[in-house]
């Protein structure tokens, strides 16, 4: 295949991985693409041994701004993985059910659900969760997979996007494909399971899904 093309596959790499310990899921960040980073201990001593006598104050200067944009680095580093943990954290807890019982389960989830639960900013919590990924007992996931639009019921309770268009899936797939079902009987279909859907989303989320009419 390397005679037609030179594309190569991209391979996941999960930035942080979920664990099953008994009743509860342990999260552990993958720091393994990070370097173990940390200030040369020369320039330190260079710092404390310089006087006015040895030194100018433009060199003193310039040794300690550098060794304070080292020490903000490493501390930024250290910040991402702790704010990658907590968001996480704040994900597996909102979406509990999914991890235990499948997307059935998967409930209705915004960005400002986790800011306010981590007590961050949301464009915080929508970089981090950018081209992220998670490794867990359900597989992987990009992060932004659990960010989900709510849709009513019929007790008013709201269900995930992702889990309707599942079920949409799973009624076309027990369809007669001699006599396939309209988006109309899909949305009877849904009502009798207590979703309430307009038959244009139908049309949408099979046109997402790329199952025909």
């Amino acid at each position: 295949g390397n005679v037609y093309t030179e594309e190569k596959a991209q391979t996941i790499i999960p930035d942080v991985y979920i664990f099953k310990v008994g009743d509860e899921y342990r999260i552990v960040v993958n720091d393994d693409g990070l370097p173990r980073l940390r200030i040369s201990n020369y320039y330190r001593e260079v710092l404390a041994g310089m006087d006015d006598k040895s030194a100018s104050e433009n060199s003193k200067r310039y040794i300690r701004e550098r060794v304070q944009s080292a020490s903000w680095l490493i501390k930024s580093i250290q910040q991402r993985q702790r704010t990658m943990f907590k968001v996480t954290e704040s994900i597996v807890k909102f979406q509990i059910d999914f991890f235990d019982k499948g997307i059935d389960y998967l409930r209705p989830l915004v960005l400002r659900d986790i800011a306010e639960d981590v007590e961050m900013h949301e464009s915080t919590v929508s970089r981090v969760v950018t081209n992220k990924y998670m490794h867990s007992p359900r597989g992987v996931f990009e992060l932004k997979y659990f960010f989900n639009s709510s849709i009513k019921t019929s007790d008013g309770d709201g269900i995930a996007s992702k889990s309707v268009k599942e079920a949409i899936r799973k009624i076309i797939a027990k369809e007669d494909q001699q006599s396939p079902m309209s988006d109309k009987e899909i949305v009877e279909r849904l009502r009798g399971m207590g979703i309430e859907i307009a038959r244009r989303t139908i049309a949408k989320y099979r046109e997402m899904m790329r199952i025909l009419p």
